[in-house]
């Protein structure tokens, strides 16, 4: 699955994404990539913000979280 193709499937599955990189953070040598998920597809637990160091990691982590939530995140395992 290709980057479009998994934006357009979370949106469609009711999750806006918004995906970071921080040059300063970078710099640093600290965690520059933070990714945000929000909307009705997380259900009633809100939002899910990870930080990392890779944008690979940032990702895992987000979609780990995902994954443990109510609903069909089965599909993410592809990906992973």
């Amino acid at each position: 699955m290709n980057m479009e193709q998994l934006m357009e499937k979370l949106g469609r599955s009711g999750v806006t994404v918004i995906l970071k990189v921080d040059d300063e953070r970078m710099t640093e040598g600290a965690e520059p990539w933070t990714l945000v998920m929000s909307g009705p597809g997380l259900g009633p637990e809100g939002f899910i913000r990870t930080e990392s160091s890779s944008l690979s990691d940032c990702f895992e982590q987000g979609f780990t979280r995902l994954r443990s939530r109510p609903g069909n995140w089965e599909w993410l395992a592809e990906i992973s």
